[in-house]
């Protein structure tokens, strides 16, 4: 077993695992059974999952107790997310609920190294933990979260990398979402490649 006790991805740092409805992004709107992991070494200030930084908060669970969970929803589509989830192995869970035939999303800041099978991947990158190549190679959808006029252009910056089929996203950040809002609009008007994504899950007051 490994030291970390994650017995190479057959266990993970679960913070949680519920049913709801994705709010963010391409999948706005699917119903979605969120995996998400402990852990985190990126830091944004603005984060809204800030009890997940630290892993040692969320003793390793088994894999396999995770998956039957999730198979017990009629959930068709997981999400794993964090936290950082590409801080951990990956590919014991994404074949095990491949197996099971759902499909599954994966979120991440591109900040590590892949591992896993995912049938979309949700790139969100981070100015201060910059994704590697390989996770612009991997993104399908780039969701750029803007607080301030200059993350636009971070966003642009960022679009050089993904592929031409990636869809691109700007999110308001929570906390400044009537500050930045008019400035998204304005933007993706001006240039149609972007879309906006808006918290939606917030809006309806659900996980």
């Amino acid at each position: 077993m490994e030291s970390n006790g994650l017995d190479g991805g057959l266990k993970l740092p679960l913070v949680e695992d519920f049913y709801t409805i994705q709010g963010e992004g391409h999948h706005t709107g699917k119903p979605a059974y969120f995996i998400r992991l402990g852990g985190c070494d990126v830091g944004c200030r603005w984060c809204d999952a800030k009890f997940t930084w630290n892993p040692k908060m969320f003793p390793p669970v088994d894999v396999d107790e995770i998956v039957a969970r999730a198979i017990s929803y009629p959930a068709q589509a997981i999400v794993i997310t964090g936290g950082e989830p590409l801080l951990y192995p990956l590919g014991y869970i994404t074949d095990r609920l491949h197996e099971e035939g759902l499909q599954i999303f994966l979120e991440t800041s591109g900040s590590h190294q892949p591992s896993g099978t995912f049938d979309w991947v949700c790139l969100s990158p981070k100015r201060q933990a910059p994704p590697l190549l390989e996770a612009y190679d991997m993104a399908d959808e780039l969701k750029v979260i803007v607080e301030k006029a200059e993350d636009l252009q971070w966003a642009e910056k960022c679009a050089e990398n993904v592929r031409r089929e990636c869809l691109l996203f700007l999110q308001p950040e929570w906390s400044k979402y009537e500050k930045v809002t008019p400035l998204i609009v304005d933007f993706v008007k001006e240039n149609p490649r972007w879309n906006i994504s808006v918290q939606t899950h917030k809006f309806m007051h659900i996980p």
